[in-house]
């Protein structure tokens, strides 16, 4: 390997004293080191005189492949390495759509916590999508919206959001809350199916039962196109009181969230993992993701909002 780093510094330099410079060395001892791989090889690599070096066609056919070989052995370290270190496994955590930054953070410390062994990685879906993904072993985990069942998954409360209404902020200047009674005259909008928690089943039939019957169901549209009907002063939705909550950022002129007077509804959110995994392939996974997400995080304060959108 010695005498193939000498020729390459060589053919590269095409000056004996230049190489040898290069090298550290004296010229002496590299022109013998050159003679001795010429000997070894039977071939003449270099033609040269006092004043110039040149390479032969054995030299030039020689270059390429001791470049070749010096990479090789150059990349035995990490090629070692890269063998003989533990191999990380790909695993999915279903996110659900405006999940909480708070909870987000938290996902980003799991990673960090488990790299050594898992590159974990962010798979986004509605709560049925991801409960079914984790039942079928396509997702290592989700933070999934309760509520849900399902005999064959273990699930721990991680987040309580307080909701409010979301109204023409017009209609409702001076107010710093509501009470159902003001809304019996406006249309309930639910969030659009296919993007739709579980819980809001429960708040339809709570609204129907509080005697909010008309509704205007939306399609292929999300958060952004019901503010779109709420702003023109017909509707209202239920939505997260705390205005860092990604589902606050469809909001636009002449809407704004306010809590209710009478009506307390809160959306729950859960880490959810398959039973016979957590003491499986996922034993480390899950350990450390009940660690970090132990203690569940409240959002029930009371952020009660001027028509502008302002806390108070």
């Amino acid at each position: 390997m010695l005498h193939l780093r000498y020729f390459v510094a060589v053919a590269e330099e095409l000056n004996f004293s230049a190489a040898a410079r290069r090298l550290h060395m004296a010229t002496s001892p590299l022109s013998q080191r050159i003679r001795d791989l010429e000997r070894e090889l039977g071939q003449r690599l270099f033609e040269r005189d006092t004043h110039s070096v040149a390479l032969t066609p054995a030299g030039a056919a020689l270059l390429p492949i001791a470049r070749d070989v010096l990479d090789q052995f150059s990349s035995i370290p990490w090629r070692l390495r890269e063998a003989t270190r533990v191999q990380r496994s790909t695993a999915l955590i279903g996110i659900p759509p405006g999940l909480n930054p708070e909870l987000r953070a938290r996902v980003a410390t799991l990673a960090d916590r488990v790299q050594g062994l898992f590159d974990l990685q962010r798979w986004p879906g509605s709560t049925q999508a991801l409960v079914a993904g984790v039942r079928e072993g396509r997702l290592a985990l989700a933070l999934a919206r309760l509520p849900f069942t399902d005999p064959a998954l273990d699930l721990i409360n991680v987040m309580s959001e307080r909701m409010g209404a979301a109204v023409p902020a017009d209609r409702f200047a001076g107010r710093d809350a509501v009470a159902l009674a003001d809304l019996a005259d406006l249309a309930y909008i639910p969030p659009p199916k296919d993007i739709r928690p579980p819980y809001f089943e429960v708040l339809d039939q709570a609204l129907t039962e509080h005697g909010i019957r008309n509704r205007i169901t939306l399609t292929d549209t999300g958060y952004a196109g019901i503010s779109e009907v709420i702003s023109n002063g017909s509707a209202f939705c239920i939505s997260i009181l705390e205005p860092d909550s990604p589902m606050r950022g469809y909001s636009i002129e002449n809407v704004t969230v306010l809590p209710f007077t009478d009506f307390h509804p809160s959306l729950d959110t859960a880490l959810v993992w398959r039973r016979d995994r957590a003491d499986g392939d996922l034993k480390e996974l899950v350990t450390a993701a009940c660690d970090i997400f132990d203690k569940p995080v409240h959002r029930r304060s009371d952020t009660r909002k001027t028509p502008s959108g302002k806390s108070r």
